[in-house]
This record gives C-alpha cells, sequence and structure tokens, in this order.
C-alpha cells in the first residue's frame, strides 16, 4: 500500500516499517520486499547485508 502508493501517499519508509513487522513474523513475500528495499535504498540506507540476509529468510520461507 505504503510502497505504491495506493489511496495514500507513497511513502518507503513507512512500507519498510510494515514489511519489516510481517517480515519478522515469518511473511517471505514481505521478506522478499524488504531485501528489495535494502537493496535499492528505498526508504532504508542501502545495505546489502541485510539484504542478502532477508533475501535468503525469503527464500528458506517458500
Amino acid at each position: 500500500m505504503y510502497d505504491q502508493g495506493q489511496h495514500v501517499t507513497q511513502d518507503y519508509a513507512e512500507a519498510v516499517s510494515w514489511y519489516l513487522k510481517a517480515a519478522e513474523q515469518g511473511n517471505a513475500n514481505a521478506q522478499y520486499n524488504l531485501a528489495l528495499k535494502y537493496k535499492t535504498g528505498q526508504g532504508v540506507t542501502k545495505d546489502d547485508t541485510k539484504a542478502a540476509y532477508w533475501y535468503r529468510k525469503a527464500a528458506e520461507g517458500r
């Protein structure tokens, strides 16, 4: 929703906040989307180590 700006103002930082909450609960889609944000630096400071961590978690959960 916040990531795409659907019915709300687009806000990558807010999207990351929600992705993180879901990712920590084991949601593989959220883990993947969070990894993308860390890889691109949208809404967070770019961090390839965190991106790799969340990509790995997403792959394990699928």
